[in-house]
């Protein structure tokens, strides 16, 4: 019991110690990076968002075509079944 206590107040102590530090003396990874690094980092975030917008556009694109063809494509019942009499006489 007595080592599992100890280990418990140091562990307290060690948060304590790193909580306690101002703000100027705390390291953010921003700041272990350096510049050139976290600017490769942010660099590869925009290209990867822009590679998934660019797909979600063209899924959005490729989903209209179908949706397209398929109605083109249709059969006279299908078309009658769908409509029925509601269509216009020309």
């Amino acid at each position: 019991m007595g080592k599992k206590r100890k280990q418990q107040q140091q562990q307290r102590v060690d948060n304590n110690a790193t909580a306690g530090l101002p703000k100027q003396e705390a390291m953010t990874l921003a700041d272990q990076l350096g510049g050139d690094v976290l600017a490769k980092l942010k660099a590869a975030k925009q290209d990867l968002t822009a590679k998934e917008q660019a797909a979600a556009e063209e899924r959005h694109a490729q989903a209209a075509f179908e949706r397209k063809q398929r109605e083109k494509n249709k059969s006279f019942e299908e078309l009658l079944n769908e409509y029925g009499d509601k269509g216009t006489k020309f």
